[in-house]
């Protein structure tokens, strides 16, 4: 699988670190209140409930937020009308940017991260200027512990596209049609996932080799990342883990 996404290595890292802020919390309610409302409140019959669940589980959200979110959804306690949307722009370099946000004001959201985009020497640009550069997939994480044979043999027999192997986990890599098949045939052998999302994987890299460019790449995701409404960020770029040490050091 070509792309490998170093921003996703790199926000993974950070929601360990910053798991406990109330933007990170926000993001996960606002995805279990739009899974309950489009495929009601039981995780049993709606598989995106149930993937949110575990994710927010995974991420220190309490039991209560989560229960409140699902209603909310449901309808049984106002639900807030989110819309889901799509950004895409670049940032410094020509690094492509996809952004992925529930907002229930677009303007503010539209404002808010063209002014990022400016701020950092970006520019955000119109629907479907870089999305292409990206494909959507399913990505299922396990940890190192498990058995790679066995792993690797039933994920191909439900028709998995790949397996990568990164730091300390290995990551089954399917299509979006087979997501919840591979999932759930995973689960039924006993792998547990650690995760288990849809996301986007750019097709090429763009590798970034200026400490200044790298820089100013970092602080508009990070910037972008911590807004309310947005839910997910994917850029393809490369940046070398010495550069980046400088840059966070």
């Amino acid at each position: 699988m070509s792309g490998h996404s170093k921003w996703s290595t790199i926000k993974h890292k950070k929601a360990k670190v910053d798991s406990q802020r109330a933007v990170v919390f926000q993001k996960y309610s606002r995805e279990l209140i739009v899974a309950a409302r489009l495929g009601g409140p039981d995780p049993a019959g709606n598989f995106r409930l149930r993937t949110a669940i575990e994710k927010a589980k995974a991420a220190g959200l309490p039991n209560d937020n989560i229960k409140r979110a699902i209603e909310k959804g449901a309808g049984t306690s106002g639900a807030e009308n989110y819309e889901e949307l799509i950004y895409e722009g670049y940032a410094p370099g020509g690094v492509a940017v996809v952004i992925e946000a529930m907002t229930d004001n677009r303007n503010r959201t539209a404002g808010d991260i063209r002014s990022y985009f400016t701020k950092f020497g970006g520019s955000l640009g119109a629907t479907g200027c870089v999305g292409w550069m990206f494909d959507q997939k399913g990505s299922i994480s396990f940890q190192k512990s498990v058995d790679y044979e066995k792993l690797f043999e039933i994920a191909l027999s439900l028709d998995a596209e790949d397996i990568l192997e990164e730091d300390d986990e290995y990551k089954v890599i399917t299509s979006v049609e087979n997501f919840q098949k591979v999932v759930e045939g995973l689960e039924k052998e006993g792998f547990k996932s650690i995760t288990a999302e849809l996301t986007r994987i750019p097709q090429n890299t763009i590798e970034i080799t200026d400490e200044n460019t790298a820089s100013q790449i970092m602080k508009l995701l990070e910037k972008i990342e911590e807004h309310d409404d947005v839910q997910n960020v994917y850029a393809n770029f490369d940046i070398a883990d010495d550069i980046l040490q400088k840059i966070e050091g």
